[in-house]
């Protein structure tokens, strides 16, 4: 079990955003108009399917943010497996306010155990053999707790924004060949990882020979990989990226490369079902 740390700072601002956005000017006016106000319930968080929890921290921040005397406990801790049908926690108090926040908790809690459900799939079939990397392809605003939810899932962090690590695409190589842009970065942040993106053999002898900490090889076959970490053989950390899916990961692991990344489990992950059940 791997637990959910995003930052307090960073839950309580994209929860008060999601609030302000859901709630509106006027409030839940149909909770207003058909829930006496000192009406009180509990309501049970319940998993429809198979997958990993996590983002409670977003829940107990939602129901913090609308009605601070509000109870919210937990049953399954962020990073377990569930079934159909756990009982993942319960919300109890004004029955008001927990149908205010029903449903930015609910958007929370099943987005991000979708990513961590997503993210554990790929583990698994890389079976301990290579790192799993989300990517920067998330969800804006929300970056810093869908990775959280990654490493909920048992997955790893690349960088966290471009002033992290210094990555050469293709896209910086139409500029300066690898040579020439591998020793500028290295002037300028010497402190600093810096990764080449490859795309032929060729390109990763060259930025092997320019002495880079990381080697990604983007959009290459399994075999292709194959050879590309026997050519940079310890010289350097290998990275494989590009379109890879829950079927393909276990061949590229298999290769003996160090990282996977996948941009998918962030930027296009189905959410858990989950529901909120008044008692």
């Amino acid at each position: 079990m791997t637990s959910f740390d995003a930052p307090e700072s960073v839950v309580a601002e994209v929860v008060a955003a999601a609030l302000a956005e859901d709630l509106g000017l006027l409030g839940d006016i149909t909770s207003i108009a058909c829930i006496r106000e000192h009406e009180t319930a509990t309501a049970l968080f319940v998993a429809r399917e198979e997958g990993v929890l996590a983002g409670t921290a977003l829940v107990d921040e939602t129901y913090r943010q609308v009605d601070g005397e509000l109870n919210v406990t937990w049953r399954v801790n962020d990073g377990d497996s569930v079934d159909v049908g756990t009982e993942l926690g319960e919300v109890s108090g004004s029955l008001r306010s927990i149908l205010g926040g029903e449903r930015v908790a609910l958007n929370f809690l099943s987005h991000l155990s979708g990513v961590a459900s997503l993210t554990r799939r790929y583990v698994r079939a890389a079976r301990g053999k290579a790192r799993i990397l989300d990517t920067r392809k998330t969800l804006p605003g929300l970056r810093g707790v869908q990775r959280a939810a990654v490493r909920a899932g048992g997955g790893f962090n690349h960088r966290d924004s471009l002033a992290t690590a210094v990555l050469i695409k293709d896209n910086h190589l139409a500029a300066l060949g690898i040579d020439k842009a591998v020793e500028r970065a290295r002037a300028r942040w010497p402190m600093r990882i810096i990764e080449v993106e490859c795309e032929t053999l060729a390109q990763v002898g060259q930025a092997c020979e320019a002495g880079v900490d990381v080697v990604m090889l983007d959009n290459m076959t399994p075999e292709e990989v194959g050879k590309a970490v026997a050519l940079v053989s310890g010289r350097a950390n290998t990275e494989v990226s590009g379109t890879i899916t829950p079927d393909t990961v276990g061949s590229y692991a298999e290769t003996g490369v160090d990282f996977i990344s996948v941009g998918a489990i962030t930027h296009s992950v189905r959410v858990l079902d989950i529901g909120l059940d008044v008692q």
